[in-house]
């Protein structure tokens, strides 16, 4: 699974082949033992949860790479390399 960005101590990865259980574009995201699935297309949390402070930032930063990170998507359900994004700063 590759990890696309890092921020705050925060982990954003994408799996390959990922479209089957919630079939929509989406990514992972971690910061210490916390985990949560955020849709791409709106931010929302489709599993698990973190710091609220810190899932506000995983949402701006989201929004934010929106477009960048549709084009990651498509590539690693394709099973293709995906490309890193620029952390939150």
């Amino acid at each position: 699974m590759p990890t696309i960005s890092m921020f705050y101590g925060i982990l954003i990865q994408m799996y390959f082949y990922d479209n089957k259980k919630h079939q929509c574009p989406h990514l992972h995201a971690e910061y210490g033992e916390h985990q949560v699935t955020v849709g791409i297309e709106d931010g929302a949390i489709l599993a698990g949860s973190l710091p609220t402070a810190k899932m506000k930032l995983v949402q701006a930063w989201v929004e934010i790479h929106k477009e960048d990170l549709l084009t990651d998507w498509k590539l690693a359900v394709a099973g293709e390399p995906v490309f890193k994004i620029e952390p939150l700063r």
